[in-house]
């Protein structure tokens, strides 16, 4: 492993992992996780070097400045790691949160981006999409509520139990939230990203010209299989796999995930 933290230009401390050696992959976590969810679904290959940065207020990293917390700035920070580890270019993808980071990197920063892999993504081109009103409205809750009371209030509502027929995993990831460990970082992530977008347009997003994989699953409300669809429409070339969702089956969906990244990256690896 080389480090684990790494100072912005701003002075925001970040930490990060960098496993094993060759083709390097920056591959990123979802909103209000850290380094544990993607590497739970990365496959082992030799020649590959993971590279995970968590973002500002997430695992190890400190928060830094609220006003600094947006899509475009956790891109910028993932750039930034990578010129601090000497790597011009990289493959650079991600889940849900970590998609969107991939996405805005490979349209504002195509020199950076060798590949690129969106699993589970939550955004296309559209700032605050209504899927994610739910993390709103559980930063609103855990602001005005505190853990316990906003908690009760959020089973009452009639939002979560929308989803809660979709999506069971996503139900259990909400509820989740009020028991994270610093309620002020949950606070000011889940009140700010969700209502963003990543400032690219469908015609950058068309314009794209690397090999893409988009990975989706079923009985998802955050991350609707129709956005992935999308995404693979606009990008020229581009492969989409369906893996088993999260609340049928953990165990299918952590082998799908790793299945659909090992096929997408071993190619790249004999050659790199």
């Amino acid at each position: 492993m080389t480090g684990r933290y790494f100072e912005t230009a701003d002075g925001c401390r970040l930490a990060f992992v960098d496993e094993g050696e060759g083709l390097p992959v920056l591959w990123q976590h979802g909103l209000g996780a850290d380094r544990r969810q993607p590497a739970e679904v990365f496959p082992a290959i030799d020649g590959i070097r993971r590279i995970t940065l968590e973002c500002r207020g997430h695992g190890l990293s400190a928060l830094g400045s609220v006003t600094a917390l947006s899509i475009a700035q956790f891109a910028d920070d993932a750039v930034a790691l990578l010129d601090h580890l000497g790597i011009g270019r990289a493959v650079v993808g991600g889940i849900s949160l970590g998609a969107a980071v991939a996405l805005r990197i490979a349209v504002s920063r195509p020199e950076r981006a060798a590949a690129l892999i969106l699993a589970r993504p939550a955004w296309v081109d559209t700032a605050g999409p209504e899927q994610l009103q739910i993390y709103r409205d559980v930063a609103d809750l855990l602001a005005k509520h505190g853990a316990r009371e906003g908690l009760m209030r959020l089973e009452a509502g009639e939002r979560l139990q929308e989803i809660e027929v979709v999506s069971t995993d996503n139900a259990a990831s909400m509820r989740g939230f009020f028991t994270r460990a610093d309620p002020e970082s949950t606070i000011a992530l889940l009140s700010r990203i969700p209502a963003q977008g990543l400032d690219v347009q469908r015609s950058d997003i068309g314009g794209l010209d690397l090999p893409t994989l988009v990975v989706a699953n079923g009985q998802d409300y955050v991350h609707p299989v129709e956005m992935a669809q999308t995404l693979a429409d606009l990008i020229p070339g581009s492969t989409l796999r369906i893996v088993t969702s999260k609340s049928v089956s953990r165990n299918e969906y952590l082998a799908g995930m790793e299945r659909a990244l090992r096929e997408f990256l071993m190619p790249m690896r004999s050659t790199s």
